[in-house]
């Protein structure tokens, strides 16, 4: 099958909220910050980055809940109003045009292992990171480590096609 073509199905805990992505996402971020372990309650946060419009939502609707981000402008996190669980969330950078999808809601997680670890410089000491899987002790530049297909996908997002 086509990678473009995979859907990957996802839900919060208790099913009210449910999506699809309709392609592999752009690229994959483990984030080992101390905002996203805040955030998670856990060591570091899995997200799937995907242009928004391939996410869709086969039920109920998400509440958005603005919290802080390390960047000072916020981002906005889209959280099922019964479970409270959160799905995704959307970044001021890329406004609501690329959805960082919570891996760990989707029905298989393990399709999509993390592209790249970042901000490990604030990364539990007890977490063992893969040889195999980049890892930055910040951020990265985008041109060295996303894939070309990726790239030119972010590229007509942001250019509005």
């Amino acid at each position: 099958m086509d990678e473009s073509t995979e859907n990957f199905d996802g839900h919060c805990t208790c099913g009210a909220i449910r999506y699809r992505m309709t392609s592999k996402p752009l690229f994959v971020h483990c984030c080992h910050c101390r905002w996203c372990q805040r955030e998670s309650g856990a060591a570091f946060a899995l997200n799937a980055m995907i242009e928004a419009d391939r996410v869709l939502l086969m039920a109920g609707e998400p509440e958005l809940v603005m919290t802080p981000s390390q960047s000072g402008k916020g981002q906005k996190i889209a959280r099922c109003p019964v479970c409270r669980v959160a799905v995704w969330s959307n970044y001021a950078g890329a406004g609501d045009k690329i959805r960082f999808v919570r891996v760990g809601t989707l029905a298989e997680p393990d399709r999509l292992p993390p592209d790249i670890h970042i901000f490990t410089a604030s990364k539990q000491p007890w977490v063992i990171l893969d040889p195999r899987t980049p890892a930055v002790p910040e951020f990265y530049q985008r041109s060295k480590y996303w894939p070309a297909e990726s790239l030119r996908r972010r590229e007509v997002l942001m250019a509005g096609g």
